[in-house]
């Protein structure tokens, strides 16, 4: 068995590697870069920027033509709506058309940060952003790049994950340019996202909230946030408007087939990278993960990523704990998991 090199080195690398094409600039988000990208926004077109979770492909919110930019450049179905970010609380609640106690409650308790509140939508959001639904997701990333670019720009901003669709999610610019989507035309490079996995989603257009998508804020931590019992929603049919981004089976998927295995489990034929802690004996390669949710959910997507281009046979995950922390974890695990 072969041993990696360090995590770290090897995402380095694969980010220095990243190819810069002519229509789209890497470059670091100065003052001069913030304004830049804050113009192109405002006049339709397409930017990519860092947030806490991962990476967005942005554009704004409140022109059609230049969000149906988003869904060409990632291949993403119209059934699957884009969170809208925002600078600050303020903002968002111009863009619903009711604010409950509990959207007040949550907003003051984790904003900025990484929850979306799915609220009745007013009308100046279209309805492309929203899959045709009546509600729109809102966020104000903790992200200071971010924040800067949704001032600069004075328009939300729709931005969905910076690659194409169903594939990993990018938590550095080398990963967005390497997805080479057409039509970004400057993605602003602030380094690793911190929390690596995407927002938590909650609905708020009901009696009680409702979990659409699990993430680093849990179901618990926003039912004694509201006082009120937290739901969870039922998978909906491919074809059908999903409530909330993350909702079909398939998502997160690296091309190389991944599988999901606890130590005791048979070794799988082929050539393979392992993702865990434990090293098994026939590993052709072995990325070593954190032994910590926050850790693991950290570096989850950079070890897809970096797993994905050795160009093995299949991606091997060690089975995570079944702890509550872990189940953001296990959510994307199991949406990028092939179904053998």
């Amino acid at each position: 068995m072969s041993v990696s090199q360090p995590l770290d080195d090897t995402v380095q690398s694969l980010d220095e590697a990243a190819p810069d094409t002519e229509s789209t600039r890497v470059v670091t988000p100065d003052a001069t870069a913030i304004r830049e990208a804050a113009t192109i926004l405002r006049h339709g077109g397409l930017v990519a920027f860092p947030t806490e979770t991962v990476y967005g492909l942005g554009a704004n919110a409140l022109d059609a033509k230049a969000v149906a930019r988003i869904y060409a450049a990632k291949g993403r179905p119209h059934t699957s709506p884009l969170i809208v970010h925002v600078p600050d609380v303020e903002a968002a609640r111009q863009l619903a058309a009711t604010w409950p106690e509990s959207a007040q409650k949550l907003a003051a308790a984790f904003w900025p940060g990484p929850l979306t509140l799915v609220l009745p939508k007013v009308s100046a959001i279209p309805d492309i952003v929203t899959a045709g639904l009546p509600s729109v997701g809102l966020r104000v990333p903790n992200h200071p790049i971010a924040l800067d670019l949704l001032r600069e720009a004075a328009v939300p901003v729709a931005a969905p994950s910076a690659n194409r669709f169903m594939g990993i999610s990018p938590t550095l610019a080398g990963h967005v340019a390497h997805a080479q989507m057409q039509g970004a035309s400057l993605v602003l490079d602030g380094g690793p996202s911190d929390v690596g996995l995407e927002s938590t989603v909650i609905s708020l257009t009901g009696p009680f909230p409702v979990l659409l998508r699990p993430g680093a804020i849990s179901q618990e931590q926003i039912a004694t946030v509201t006082g009120q019992t937290v739901e969870t929603v039922a998978q909906v049919a491919e074809d059908e408007a999903h409530a909330a981004p993350g909702m079909h089976a398939r998502h997160y998927s690296p091309r190389t087939p991944l599988v999901i295995l606890r130590p005791e489990d048979p070794l799988p034929a082929g050539r393979f990278v392992w993702l865990g802690w434990h090293t098994p004996r026939k590993a052709d390669r072995l990325i070593s993960m954190p032994e910590t949710a926050e850790g693991y959910a950290r570096m989850l997507y950079q070890a897809l990523h970096t797993a994905d281009a050795m160009s093995l046979d299949l991606i091997v995950v060690e089975a995570p704990p079944q702890q509550s922390e872990w189940t953001h974890v296990w959510d994307r695990l199991h949406r990028a998991a092939t179904k053998l």
